[in-house]
Parts: C-alpha cells; structure tokens; sequence
C-alpha cells in the first residue's frame, strides 16, 4: 500500500517539485495551495503525512495544523522560510511534528517524512506514563483501574502531557494550541482546566507541576 503525502503550499513550482520526488519514492501525492482547499479534501481523505507551509493567504499553515490537530494526529512538518524561534516553538505547541526551512534538500526532506512516518507506524495503541495509560483508539485515559471521566479538550491536555513528560510548556503555547490564535479570553483558562486535570488525575505515578514564571509540566515521580 503506497504512503499518501498532502502537500500544502502556493508555491506551485516548489510544490510540484517535493510531490514529483516523493512520487518518485512510491508515494502518492496531493497538492494544494491554501488552507481551506486543504480542509475540504482532509474530510474525505486520510493521508500518512502532510508538508505545511506557514506563510499561505487566507488560513495559514499555523491556523490550518489547529484545525488539523482537532480530528487526527497525522504528522505534519511544516515548511517555512522563516526561522524565528518564536515561531518554531508555536508550530510545535500546535501539533507539528517538524520544521524544514526553505531552501530545503528534497533528499532531507524526504528522510525526515520517513523516519517521522516510520516512528508513527510502529506507535502502540497505548501510551503509558507514571500511573496514567491512555488508550489511543478509544480516547480514554485510565489511573489504576479506573476510567478518568474527562471532557474532549481536557483528555486532548491530559494525552499531550503525557507525550511530552518533563517539558515545561507556557501558559501562551497551551492557550494556542488548544484554544488557537483567534481566542478572545485570557491565559487563565489554561489554569482552569489544569485545576480540573489534577482533580481528575488525584494520586498516581505522576502529576501536572507549576514551574514558577515557566507553565506547567508533567513530572513522573
């Protein structure tokens, strides 16, 4: 079964360039220039990987990863000729898997699609962190023999944590990943629903600590 690449991107020479390569290697690949073309074909198709350019009229490729990361977890590596860290540590808070910086190696390129789709292949169904196991396919999590009763956007919290334990992550990253740029609250949200996880969680191998002037990190104990 060929792996199938969304490629979205205005730049139609630089596109048409990675999909010829990628076609070349026995994959199948789909281009589109912006957002909203991207959004319509991911509600009838599935893809093993989508390059993102962060610059694109209308909805960008920052935008467009949120409203990616709110239905799957297909890797995305972003493309981008800009290399701020700011930016960079945003991608990452909303979901992206990895960053190329134009001009870019199409042979690194591709090496980089194969490891990260590798890696996502060979994923388990379940993620175990401290005392916590979340089940992937079913979107529970589970503390000792317990089912957690946790709503969509706390459990989607919860299983981001326990993706990356030990990382500190800011108030801002968590309010733009989960609640997006266009939100109109404040950052005290996020304390919230982290209120609500340390709850939910109660005593277990692990535990959601505030790192002071930082945000918030799991830490296994």
């Amino acid at each position: 079964m060929k792996r199938k690449l969304l490629i979205v991107e205005d730049d139609c020479l630089l596109a048409e360039a990675a999909g010829d390569y990628f076609t070349s290697k026995g994959w199948e690949a789909e281009i589109k220039e912006d957002g909203i073309q991207a959004l319509d074909v991911l509600r009838e198709k599935s893809f093993h990987l989508i390059l993102l350019d962060v610059m694109m009229p209308g909805m960008d490729g920052f935008a467009l990863c949120r409203e990616i990361r709110k239905s799957c977890d297909v890797p995305v590596i972003f493309i981008t000729a800009r290399v701020l860290e700011e930016d960079v540590l945003n991608g990452y808070a909303l979901g992206a898997d990895d960053y190329v910086t134009k001009p870019f190696s199409l042979p690194v390129l591709y090496a980089k699609a194969m490891a990260l789709t590798g890696r996502v292949q060979k994923s388990p169904v379940f993620l175990e962190v401290g005392g916590l196991k979340a089940d992937l396919h079913s979107h529970k999590v589970i503390s000792g023999e317990k089912i957690l009763p946790l709503p969509p956007k706390e459990y989607a919290m919860l299983l981001f944590f326990m993706q990356n334990p030990g990382r500190v992550f800011s108030r801002e990253q968590l309010l733009i990943r989960f609640w997006g740029w266009d939100f109109d609250g404040n950052e005290r949200v996020v304390d919230n629903h982290i209120k609500k996880l340390r709850k939910a969680i109660g005593l277990c191998g692990c535990s959601i600590q505030t790192v002071p002037k930082c945000g918030y990190r799991l830490e296994i104990q």
